[in-house]
């Protein structure tokens, strides 16, 4: 169980890796080149022909119970295992002031027993039966999951229903939660090094409270909470209506529509709650801070701006744009920053892939005797010149590449391979935008992004008004 946050040490393990796969019909037939020898070749080449098979992921049924459950199934008879993802429409954004970390702490509470079944009983049931079980935190959402040989699906969706049902909320279970959740905090984040500050990063550049403040809360608002809080926030979230269930793997769809009608069918609806307002202001002035933090052991720095939304208009150029900037030791900004300039020991972008504002950030640790204002000097340079000088070829079709890559990786979490990866994006899509066949227009937009909308895209984005800068010092020891 964990939330979800880009901690800069591990963005860069973060950036999926993986092998192209035919069987799901993804086909490049020419190659990108790392070898500037064969540079002006590739340059000259034509496009590579990218065929890929569609749907990418085949829908057989796609209903919703009169109680609201949206519910996507997905047959894939290749290997014998079932995934189930479910998605509530829930996360740190729908929290209010005072009762940050909830919809973590939630996240916790949903393993700690149900009608039926006993504290952390879910975990002995899923794994007794061969199967693997997690749960996540997001800023826009919560997601949990079970992958099941297939002839378990039974088990998994009685488990699911029965907690969407009837968690059991004791003042004895949540005690322990909260004080789970609280060492989590100090393990995960207060002792981290740079972590701190990249929480103060988004508290500062986001105006608004419901987008700046981190997935698992404050101290202060965690032990202010009461277990009439919790079940405030189960009766409100935790509903059908609020939920949508994918099923991916080898079933038989009408026999899994008719489990899923049996067990969740009769679970109530609620009235959902006013989702809060997420606009953001448009920065005009830069903001700074300076933190020091005692378990850096390097200078480092980050500077953000304020970034499209999942699937707005310039979403997939600026994905693209990250990954031409700082995915692996080609691209520009390692390059300049470590490689020729060598003034950096580590450089990174990364995109807060949100439903709504996102942040796009660039965090660098620097070399001692750099000056965090010169190594920032270069950083716009790089920028700069995406602005006045579009990208190559051999760099987008490089970055689209790579792009596709990450989806198709047979050793990724979310890989297509993998019927649990095709279960959470099926889940992801239906939830956010309503559509399960989305990822197929995803792709196609990927493809589509010119070199135009990269450096339209740069000089939209990256300017010194709208930047919001953290400088972080490693802490003088103090003396003994």
């Amino acid at each position: 169980m964990n939330f979800q946050k880009n901690w800069p040490m591990s963005k860069l393990a973060n950036i999926r890796s993986f092998s192209l796969t035919l069987g799901l019909g993804l086909c490049l037939t020419a190659g990108i080149s790392n070898n500037p020898a064969n540079a002006t070749d590739a340059a000259s080449a034509d496009k590579p022909d990218i065929k890929i098979k569609s749907p990418l992921i085949p829908v057989n049924k796609d209903f919703k119970l009169a109680n609201g459950l949206r519910v996507v199934l997905s047959e894939d008879h290749s290997v014998p295992v079932v995934s189930v993802a479910i998605v509530y429409d829930v996360g740190a954004r729908d929290e209010v002031k005072k009762r940050s970390g909830f919809a973590h702490l939630f996240e916790h509470m949903m393993f700690q027993g149900s009608e039926n079944v006993g504290k952390m009983e879910h975990f002995k049931y899923i794994e007794s039966a061969g199967g693997s079980l997690n749960a996540s935190t997001h800023a826009d959402f919560t997601n949990y999951f079970e992958k099941m040989p297939s002839n378990q699906l039974e088990l998994a969706l009685w488990l699911e229903s029965d907690r969407m049902r009837s968690l059991k909320v004791t003042p004895e279970k949540f005690a322990n939660q909260l004080e789970t959740v609280k060492e989590e905090k100090r393990l995960r984040v207060d002792n981290q090094p740079y972590v701190p500050a990249s929480i103060k990063l988004e508290e500062m550049a986001f105006d608004n409270w419901s987008n700046g403040h981190p997935p698992i809360g404050y101290f202060e608002d965690l032990e202010a909470s009461s277990v009439e809080d919790v079940r405030k926030f189960f009766d409100t979230y935790y509903a059908p209506n609020n939920a949508t269930m994918a099923i991916v793997g080898d079933f038989n769809s009408d026999e899994a529509a008719r489990l899923v009608e049996k067990y969740f069918a009769t679970i109530p609806k609620v009235i959902l709650p006013k989702r809060p307002d997420l606009s953001e202001p448009t920065q005009t002035k830069a903001k700074y801070l300076r933190v020091e933090d005692p378990q850096a052991q390097a200078p480092a720095f980050w500077i953000a701006w304020k970034a499209p939304a999942r699937r707005e208009k310039d979403f997939y150029a600026l994905n693209l744009l990250q990954t031409i900037l700082a995915t692996g030791e080609s691209s520009r900004l390692y390059q300049r920053l470590v490689k020729e300039d060598q003034v950096a020991l580590q450089v990174d972008c990364s995109y807060d892939e949100r439903r709504g504002p996102s942040l796009f950030e660039t965090f660098v640790v620097y070399k001692p005797g750099s000056t965090p204002e010169k190594v920032r000097e270069v950083v716009f340079q790089e920028l700069d010149k995406i602005k006045t000088a579009k990208v190559t070829d051999v760099e987008l079709q490089k970055a689209k590449n790579q792009i596709l890559r990450q989806l198709f990786s047979s050793n990724s979490h979310s890989s297509l391979q993998r019927s649990l990866g095709r279960a959470e994006i099926l889940a992801e899509y239906t939830s956010f935008f309503g559509d399960p066949g989305l990822v197929d227009k995803d792709v196609e937009a990927y493809l589509n992004v010119t070199t135009d909308d990269i450096q339209r895209v740069a000089g939209k984005m990256f300017n010194h008004e709208g930047s919001t800068t953290v400088d972080v010092v490693p802490a003088k020891k103090k003396e003994s």
